[in-house]
C-alpha cells in the first residue's frame, strides 16, 4: 500500500479493508482512531473535539465559537470560547457567573474591569499573555491596532457565550423611565440606546494606555488580572519545556491554573495523571496522539492537531507524544488554583526499588536507574 491509498482499519493478523462510503481525510487525521494501538481496551467515552467542528457566531466586528459539554459531554469542568476582534472591535461590556481565564493566541487587546468595590483595571495583553476575570465582575474586551484572537476558559462545563449579561441588553429589557431615575438622564437623551444585544461590534482603536486611564477614588484592583506567561522562564527539560501558571505566579487566578507545554519532535508529556481536577487541554500547533488508561482494563487513543481540545478526567493516567517534526504546543487547565500532576516515574523512583521491579517482573538495577526528580517532558 502507497501513501496515497486510503488507511485501513488493519493490523497483523486482524481487521478487514473499508471499502466505504467514509471519510478518508478524516481517517488521515486520526490514525489511532481508525486502527488503535493493541493497548487500546474497552470503551472509554470520547475525550477530543474540533473547535473547526464547531457552530461559528459571526459579527459586525469579529467572531466566535465554543466547546462546551454540549459538544464534548465528558468535559463537565471547564468550557472554551475562541473568540477574534477586528481592530478596534468591542466584546462588550458584560459579567458572568462564571469565572473567565483567557490566553491570547494572536495580535493584542485591550482589556478592563471594575471590582465590586470599584476599584479598576486597565491594561494591555499581547500574544502569550493571560487574563483572569473573578466570577460576576463586569469587563470588557477591545482589539488594538493589529486586531485579536484569543481562547476563554470558564471554570463550568455547561457555560455557553451566548448566555453572557450584557449591558446593552440589560438596558434593552430595562424601563425607560427606570434608567433615568437611576442614571439622572432624561427620555430625549436616551433615544438611540440600543434595543437589543451589540455583543460584539465595531469601534475606533483606543488611544494610549496612558491616555485611557480612569482613576478610581477606591484605587486599582489589589491583583493584576494580567499575567505575561511567554514573558515567564520555563521549566527546561530533555524533551520540552513547562510554564505553569497558578495563584502561586498569577495570584488573582483563584479559580483556574494552566501549563503550557511545549513537546519537541519525538519527545513526549510523561505518563501521568492529576490528583485534583479533570484536564482541559487546548492545542495550538503541531500534532501528536494522547494515549488514556482509565482503570480496569480500558485505555484508548486520541490523535490531536492545532484548533482541538482535549479533556482527560480526574486521576486518568495519560501521556502526550509528539508524532511531528515541528514543537507541539498545548495548554493544559484545571478548575483548581494550584497546579499538581502525579509522575508516574517520580513514583517508581522513589520507593524501595524492589517493590515496582517485583511487580513489573524487571531487573532491580531498572528501576534503580530511574531519576528521582519530575521530569514532565522526556525524550
Amino acid at each position: 500500500m502507497t501513501s496515497a491509498d486510503p488507511p485501513q482499519p488493519v493490523r497483523a493478523g486482524a481487521g478487514s479493508r473499508d471499502t466505504g462510503p467514509r471519510d478518508v481525510a478524516r481517517d488521515r487525521e486520526n490514525p489511532d482512531v481508525l486502527t488503535p494501538p493493541p493497548t487500546d481496551s474497552g470503551t472509554l467515552p470520547n475525550l477530543k473535539f474540533s473547535f473547526s467542528d464547531a457552530h461559528t457566531r459571526i459579527e459586525r466586528g469579529g467572531w466566535t465559537r465554543e466547546v462546551t459539554q454540549r459538544e464534548l459531554p465528558i468535559a463537565t469542568e471547564l468550557a472554551g470560547v475562541d473568540m477574534a476582534l477586528e481592530p478596534g472591535a468591542y466584546r462588550e461590556l458584560h459579567w458572568h457567573k462564571q469565572a473567565e481565564w483567557a490566553y491570547v493566541l494572536s495580535g493584542s487587546c485591550r482589556i478592563g474591569a471594575v471590582d465590586q468595590e470599584g476599584r479598576n483595571f486597565l491594561d494591555d495583553v499581547r500574544q502569550g499573555d493571560l487574563w483572569f476575570f473573578p466570577h460576576g465582575v463586569p469587563h470588557h474586551i477591545q482589539a488594538l491596532d493589529e486586531g485579536v484572537e484569543f481562547l476563554l476558559v470558564f471554570d463550568d462545563g455547561a457555560f455557553s457565550e451566548n448566555g453572557t449579561f450584557l449591558l446593552s441588553d440589560f438596558f434593552a429589557h430595562t424601563p425607560r423611565s427606570v434608567l433615568a431615575k437611576n442614571f439622572g438622564w432624561t427620555l430625549e437623551q436616551m433615544e438611540n440606546l440600543p434595543e437589543r444585544e451589540k455583543y460584539i461590534f465595531p469601534g475606533e482603536v483606543p488611544p494610549p494606555l496612558t491616555e485611557d486611564r480612569v482613576v478610581s477614588p477606591t484605587g486599582d484592583v489589589p491583583r493584576t488580572f494580567k499575567h505575561r506567561l511567554l514573558a515567564q522562564a520555563p521549566q527546561r527539560f530533555p524533551g520540552g519545556t513547562v510554564r505553569i501558571a497558578d495563584s502561586a505566579n498569577f495570584a488573582a487566578s483563584t479559580a483556574i491554573c494552566a501549563a503550557l507545554v511545549e513537546i519537541e519532535p519525538g519527545g513526549l508529556r510523561e505518563l501521568h495523571w492529576h490528583p485534583t481536577d479533570d484536564e482541559w487541554q487546548y492545542w495550538i500547533s503541531g500534532h501528536g496522539r494522547m494515549g488514556v488508561f482509565a482503570s480496569s482494563g480500558v485505555a484508548r487513543t486520541f490523535d490531536f492537531r492545532a484548533g482541538d481540545v482535549g479533556y482527560v478526567p480526574f486521576a486518568y493516567g495519560h501521556y502526550i507524544e509528539n508524532l511531528g517534526d515541528e514543537p507541539l504546543v498545548f495548554l493544559e487547565m484545571f478548575r483548581k488554583p494550584r497546579f499538581a500532576d502525579i509522575s508516574l516515574t517520580q513514583w517508581m523512583a522513589n520507593l524501595p526499588a524492589e517493590i515496582s521491579a517485583a511487580t513489573l517482573d524487571l531487573p532491580r538495577e531498572m528501576i534503580e536507574a530511574l531519576p528521582r526528580e519530575k521530569r514532565p517532558v522526556v525524550r
